[in-house]
């Protein structure tokens, strides 16, 4: 089976779906229509990179370099994090040609 994001894809927040502040309990939520998810501190760091123009390897870079931690390990954690969110359909990907 054929991963559903690539390293060149571009990962980005589809309408309606956004990255929030829950005040009352002191944590970042990802939340869509009819549904929310609680973030731990890495979904949150790798949420948080989505811009709609950068692909998910120029996304692992830049976490790998933040965080001085190996790439390839950031990279593979990033897109299977992603890859959850697609299937929910809470993350849309851009495909590279």
């Amino acid at each position: 089976m054929d991963p559903l994001i690539a390293p060149g894809d571009i990962p980005y927040l589809p309408r309606g779906v956004r990255l929030t502040d829950d005040h009352v309990r002191g944590i970042r939520v990802l939340q869509a229509p009819e549904r929310a998810m609680q973030l731990d501190p890495i979904g949150d760091a790798i949420l948080s990179e989505l811009d709609g123009a950068r692909s998910m390897a120029e996304i692992a870079r830049d976490l790998a370099a933040r965080y001085k931690a190996p790439e390839d390990q950031i990279a593979d954690d990033v897109r299977d994090f992603l890859t959850g969110l697609i299937e929910r359909r809470m993350v849309f990907v851009k495909e590279t040609p």
